[in-house]
């Protein structure tokens, strides 16, 4: 039976109850429907609607209700209630008879339903935050298990100054503590209990809100009742965190896909990881890497799409926020997953070491040392620039590397070069150079892995 059918002298046709029944995704909050509705139970007794004996034996069948969901929660969906709120009192008035029509009282699917999703965020923040530290500590082990590789860091897609693979690990460490930060902040932000605020004015019996959350195990509560059921916010801000780490995790993918290819041939991806091709036997496709690049997709239409459903809602609650879920679970689900496969493609990862250096010392990635080296002799940096770029263009004409120009030919773009310039343009010296805080000469590399292991508690 449904919630509300005294109103109404018609039957629901089919097709309407189909299209308007949201229980095949929202029976994911049964755990917190109930956990609420056990909340509720207990301010009702506040109020004198219910008796001790009576939110005792409430408080009973729902506990055994919680038991039977978490031991079977898509058990749910053989059932042909409207949604989860229907399909909780429904079985509790199977329980306990009559008495569990009194527990609805002074409470509206509106602010149940604002408190049940909050619920279910907190749990799911919890869970994600887990995730990101377990791939930040697995980025960190990967830096620390390879600080000597030396490989070309790139602008443009184009080799530019030689850097380390554990600073190109570390880079992506801060945009996952990034993250970690914005979903912390959200965290606080969605901690407070809408619960109480009714269909949107309040409820007339005189509980204690605050006790309520308390209970519930928020923060605070509300202070608006138009506000506390039509406000979304929340899951816009967890929508915007998942699209924002999904970017960071796309660009992570297409990092080792490029890495990964027979042209750059830095590392090698684990079978694990990797599928081949039904045509081509020689085929290993790096498909884990592929397919969260590909997943980011929909965790940005995600939240478009929520943002465009809120954005002409009047006060307070509409139908409309019924589109909440499906999109939210889906990305914080995608996001979820993603973090945990990529955390496995580092797992095996190895490194084509010899071939990584190699390609650091193509492309002319010494060139600022040398421009570098002519600043220190007096030059501006202008025309020092202006000076190596045609050196460049010689070296290019005779397919050789900067180093291998003899000091002469050197010299003809500048008589201040002198033989110690050689010494500057190894790859060593490259990195050497750069020792400034979040620079990428080998210790501050390894000072950043400390400091990263003890944030971590590695």
């Amino acid at each position: 039976m449904a919630l509300w059918g005294g109103r109404f002298s018609q039957m629901v046709d089919q097709k309407f109850k189909s299209f308007n029944d949201s229980l095949r995704f929202d029976y994911r909050l049964a755990e917190q429907d109930i956990i609420g509705s056990v909340a509720w139970s207990r301010a009702l007794v506040t109020v004198g609607i219910l008796s001790e004996l009576e939110q005792q034996q409430l408080a009973h069948a729902l506990n055994l209700l919680l038991e039977e969901v978490r031991a079977a929660p898509e058990a749910i969906l053989a059932s042909d209630a409207e949604d989860i709120h229907s399909w909780v009192e429904q079985r509790l008035i199977e329980k306990v008879g009559n008495l569990g029509k009194k527990l609805h009282t002074g409470r509206s699917r509106n602010d149940q339903v604002a408190t049940d999703l909050k619920l279910w965020c907190k749990i799911q923040i919890a869970n994600l935050l887990s995730a990101l530290r377990q791939l930040q500590q697995v980025l960190v082990l990967t830096a620390q298990a390879n600080k000597d590789v030396i490989m070309p860091g790139y602008t443009h897609l184009q080799r530019a100054q030689p850097v380390t693979f554990a600073h190109w690990c570390l880079a992506y460490n801060e945009m996952l503590s990034r993250d970690e930060s914005r979903l912390q902040d959200t965290l606080k932000r969605l901690d407070v209990s809408p619960l109480g605020a009714g269909a949107l004015a309040g409820t007339a019996y005189a509980i204690d809100r605050e006790q309520l959350a308390g209970w519930l195990g928020f923060a605070t509560t509300t202070r608006n009742s138009l506000d506390s059921v039509s406000d979304r916010d929340h899951v816009l801000e967890l929508l915007s965190d998942a699209a924002i780490g999904m970017i960071h995790l796309s660009r992570f993918a297409e990092d080792l896909i490029f890495f990964n290819t027979g042209e750059a041939g830095f590392i090698e991806l684990s079978d694990r990881v990797t599928s081949g091709s039904s045509l081509m036997p020689q085929k290993k496709n790096p498909d884990a890497l592929e397919l969260i690049r590909g997943k980011c997709g929909r965790v940005q239409g995600a939240l478009i799409g929520m943002m465009m459903t809120l954005k002409g809602l009047p006060l307070a609650y509409n139908k409309d926020m019924q589109e909440d879920k499906a999109g939210l679970f889906d990305a914080l689900d995608t996001w979820l997953d993603c973090m945990h496969i990529a955390a496995l493609v580092l797992d095996d990862i190895q490194l084509k070491r010899s071939r990584c250096c190699e390609a650091a010392q193509q492309g002319y990635a010494n060139a600022t040392e040398l421009a570098d080296y002519l600043v220190a002799r007096g030059i501006p940096f202008r025309e020092a620039h202006h000076i190596v770029g045609k050196a460049v263009v010689e070296a290019i004409r005779q397919k050789l590397p900067l180093e291998a120009l003899t000091l002469a030919q050197l010299q003809t773009f500048s008589p201040v070069i002198g033989d110690d310039v050689y010494s500057i343009l190894t790859l060593t010296s490259c990195l050497a150079q750069r020792n400034v805080k979040g620079g990428v000469a080998p210790n501050q590399v390894s000072q950043a892995i400390i400091d990263a292991k003890q944030r971590l508690m590695i």
